[in-house]
């Protein structure tokens, strides 16, 4: 009999979720971190190209931004097809939590491991880049970007950094799962461009691709821009991102599909 080719229905998606939560929760502690260092790198890879790409772009302020977008997207392609393990895609796993799948002890030990290892991956990663001369590209206008960039994320206060935060993973979030109803590759492609090429676009923060960001100037003497700077961006966006994965997708799915009295799977 010939594969179906039909999409997966949301509720069948909320089923695998579920059962990827339980396996990605069981993990051994050294496949995760360098699963988690892929991911911090592969973020970094579209943190790049996203960089270069809307560098003295004259295409205007909407269109530059969604091209960076959906050159951005390559980061998220990579991590679900390559595959990898990434923090925020990992929020995900709440759904099996709340299945009583997996405890919250696992659900800790995962988020934990997991983002060190996409600090250390996006750190590396950043540190390569200086070492590669790609911020010298176009006479050092690719390096004007990053700065740039860098100095919008300073300005954030708290609350929109964390609102920013909620949206973006909201969005990465929906990618993941939309990536799931696919059965075919090209497919899964297509349901990560739309999603991750929005929260680009509209400006809202990831906290890998910030720990990218950062390091090419934390890691460089005197440029004014230090740890305590990487820290306050991180800490609003990384539970923005907590917030908006775990709590407006996985919980909202679960209660959906998988609560007690409301499977329909």
């Amino acid at each position: 009999m010939p594969e179906s080719i039909d999409a997966y229905s949301p509720e069948k998606i909320a089923k695998m979720v579920d059962s990827a939560g339980i396996r990605k929760a069981r993990l051994p502690v050294l496949q995760l971190l360098v699963l988690g260092m892929l991911a911090g790198a592969f973020i970094a890879f579209g943190a790049m190209f996203y960089t270069l790409v809307i560098t003295d772009s004259s295409l205007g302020f909407g269109p530059t931004r969604f091209l960076g977008g959906l050159v951005f997207s390559l980061g998220l392609i990579l991590v679900v097809i390559a595959g990898a393990e990434l923090f925020t895609g990992n929020n995900l796993i709440v759904i099996a939590w709340a299945q009583k799948d997996v405890t919250t002890a696992q659900l800790l030990r995962n988020w934990l491991i997991v983002y060190v290892a996409n600090f250390i991956g996006a750190m590396l990663s950043a540190l390569a880049v200086l070492f590669s001369g790609t911020l010298e590209l176009a006479n050092g206008a690719v390096t004007t970007t990053a700065e740039g960039i860098v100095q919008h994320k300073m300005n954030l206060d708290f609350i929109t950094a964390l609102f920013s935060g909620i949206l973006c993973n909201a969005l990465v979030c929906l990618a993941v799962w939309l990536s799931m109803a696919s059965r075919r590759v090209s497919g899964k492609i297509l349901a990560i461009i739309f999603p991750i090429s929005a929260f680009v676009a509209l400006g809202f923060e990831h906290s890998i691709a910030n720990i990218y960001f950062f390091g090419l100037f934390v890691l460089q003497s005197d440029t004014g821009v230090g740890v305590p700077d990487l820290l306050a961006n991180l800490i609003p966006v990384t539970l923005g991102n907590i917030i908006g994965g775990s709590c407006f997708v996985a919980l909202v799915y679960w209660v959906c599909y998988l609560r007690k009295g409301n499977s329909q799977a």
